[in-house]
């Protein structure tokens, strides 16, 4: 088969579908700082809605339109209060529901602006931006080992994308460009990328994708961060959940130690991390991840060492991905083609397009048609 008749047969949508029905990261938790009385709000533009996040009096977070109900102020420019975010403009002040709670010289009960469920969980604050009687936080992605401060020491970030949120998930979903955008870092020699034994699998609301690069020698991240003997095993298990999380977990150790069948045994280089976009526009997103060392918690640089070697990577994908966003936008709906390789990227787009379904999404255009 062709490259065009494989690219047409196997194509997706390459604009994708904002999905509201679904919860996002809107920041991590120590972006929105303890309560004090006239600190500054964050604005943060989620699925094209500006918003304006707060922590109130009692500890809880907050989202709100970012646009006072009275003249249309950005509530932004406003500072947080007793009785919520009082707008900088004339003084109104609305509550983390949306209430308003003070209407200088007149009676508050009939105005308000929109709210938006937030739940915090395991450092991260997430969002519910579609039907609120929808919004169920058991449905927010696990990731425990934020809360496991006594086994794995993370340091959270963030960085905006100009791509689309799926671009990311894709990227993350396939490891062989590894040796080709990371080989100064977190790739190594190319060859063994390509020749990793990988096994994929369907899940129940994404894909799952681990690879196995054997009798390796150890990329230069690696290196830095643990005195291998010489080659290594190597296991990267990344797994996607729809819409925009992936779960990932890395691990290394001295061919021999039994890596397959104890993976995550003490003594070898450990790496977790959660990588989380939310869709800031159809073409522009929120990328919120965490790296967390789990081989060296005694050692007080381990992390920051860990987080300063892993940080370049993923500025090298987004050179890469924000790229790739430009010229799909040139002409989007020419197909991206699907290879071999993209078995965990197909099964995610197919993951996406099936939750965005029961979400109650707009897709107008097929989603991936690829047998894999």
């Amino acid at each position: 088969m062709s490259n065009r008749q494989r690219g047409e047969s196997m194509s997706s949508r390459n604009i994708k579908p904002l999905i509201p029905n679904a919860w996002y990261i809107a920041a991590w938790s120590d972006e929105l700082p303890e309560f004090e009385a006239g600190g500054k709000p964050l604005a943060r533009t989620i699925l094209n809605r500006p918003l304006v996040l707060f922590r109130g009096a009692n500890g809880r977070a907050a989202a709100l339109e970012d646009r006072c109900c009275h003249r249309g102020a950005p509530l932004s420019l406003g500072m947080i209060v007793d009785d919520g975010l009082q707008c900088g403009y004339h003084g109104m002040t609305f509550s983390g529901d949306g209430r308003c709670t003070v209407n200088p010289g007149e009676d508050p009960s009939d105005h308000w602006v929109q709210g938006f469920p937030v739940a915090e969980k395991q450092r991260a604050v997430w969002i519910w931006m579609g039907d609120p009687a929808l919004a169920d936080p058991a449905d927010i992605v696990e990731f425990p080992w934020h809360d496991r401060t006594g086994e794995w020491c993370f340091r959270y970030s963030y960085m905006p994308i100009d791509c689309s949120f799926m671009l990311v998930m894709d990227n993350l979903m396939d490891l062989t460009h590894l040796g080709y955008v990371h080989g100064r870092t977190i790739g190594g020699t190319p060859q063994f990328h390509v020749a990793a034994e990988q096994e994929t699998k369907r899940t129940e609301n994404g894909a799952r994708m681990v690879r196995w690069t054997m009798n390796s020698p150890p990329p230069p991240t690696f290196s830095k961060a643990m005195p291998f003997k010489g080659m290594i095993d190597r296991m990267a298990d990344f797994e996607y959940v729809a819409p925009a999380s992936v779960i990932q977990f890395t691990t290394a150790m001295d061919v021999g130690r039994g890596a397959r069948e104890n993976p995550d045994q003490p003594g070898a280089l450990r790496i977790r991390i959660l990588h989380h976009a939310t869709p800031e526009s159809e073409t522009t997103c929120h990328y919120f991840f965490s790296v967390g060392n789990g081989y060296r918690l005694n050692d007080p640089d381990a992390n920051r060492n860990l987080f300063d070697e892993i940080y370049p990577t993923f500025l090298e994908d987004k050179a890469i991905m924000e790229g790739q966003q430009r010229v799909i936008l040139r002409d989007p709906e020419r197909p991206l083609l699907i290879r071999e390789h993209d078995t965990a990227v197909a099964y995610a787009n197919r993951a996406l397009a099936a939750f965005a379904r029961r979400a109650g999404a707009q897709d107008r255009q097929p989603a991936m048609a690829a047998t894999v």
